[in-house]
């Protein structure tokens, strides 16, 4: 298939070399920023363009992996070739595309994606969706072609799906970087846990994580809270943050499933 890629960011990067390694032929890279547009075009052997309007009209879907709020304007240039259009957004609804093409669809990778590592795209689930049932079918085989984990799901369905990934990605390695200061703070290294966090992870590959949850909180252990809090007075946004999601621990059921 000849496929022109609309951004240049991590989604795109990724992507874009998946497609190429699949086979397909990726016939541009568009980025407002024509080095950054280069750079991916060099490695994909495309065109490289920084301008909509030397999109080339030969090449059969266009995949839109830019920032959510650019979604809508870029598609309204990009319909007049009238050729399949997807974006790569968890947050952004199908109609993004619909208020301009009837040809339109979603290719969104939940993963998340940085330059300087490389994944096995195979293992990335692709949530997919269709203006209809020829266009899901189209998009569906794109998708196989890349990842052998391939899924139907509507955009109210997504919308949920990303703000999960939110939770399970963003705020852990946002707590990640406090946890680093913390220690860095008192001439201590970051190392010292990275064994935590990788046990922490795979645990939660074979048992819920209701299953495996550990730590004063869900022992209502109050003093070794109370010993937690006094040590980030001089934070008191990371005492917040402690309460809640020390509160937020005690309120759930943490309980393991009965067996029958």
């Amino acid at each position: 298939m000849r496929i022109s890629i609309i951004g240049s960011g991590n989604v795109a990067t990724h992507m874009a070399a998946a497609l190429k390694n699949a086979g397909h032929n990726i016939v541009q890279v568009y980025s407002r920023d024509m080095q950054n547009a280069a750079l991916l075009a060099y490695h994909v052997k495309a065109d490289a363009i920084n301008d909509l309007q030397n999109i080339s009209p030969e090449t059969d879907l266009f995949i839109i992996a830019v920032k959510d709020d650019a979604i809508g304007r870029v598609a309204e240039q990009l319909a007049v070739y009238d050729k399949l259009i997807v974006h790569t957004s968890g947050a952004t609804d199908m109609y993004a595309l619909l208020a301009f093409t009837d040809r339109a669809g979603v290719l969104y990778p939940l993963q998340t994606f940085s330059k300087v590592k490389e994944v096995n795209f195979r293992q990335v689930p692709l949530c997919i969706e269709g203006a209809d049932e020829a266009i899901t079918k189209q998009i569906e085989e794109l998708a196989q072609s890349i990842s052998n984990n391939v899924y139907r799901v509507d955009s109210a369905q997504r919308k949920i799906l990303h703000l999960a990934a939110v939770f399970a990605c963003n705020f852990p390695n946002y707590l990640y970087e406090v946890a680093r200061q913390l220690l860095n703070n008192n001439q201590l290294d970051f190392n010292l846990l990275r064994p935590l966090i990788l046990e922490t992870a795979e645990k939660v590959q074979e048992r819920l994580p209701a299953q495996v949850q550990t730590g004063p909180a869900v022992r209502n252990d109050v003093g070794t809270m109370n010993n937690h809090l006094q040590l980030l007075t001089e934070q008191p946004h990371l005492q917040e943050i402690y309460r809640l999601l020390s509160q937020g621990i005690i309120k759930m059921d943490f309980s393991p499933p009965a067996h029958k």
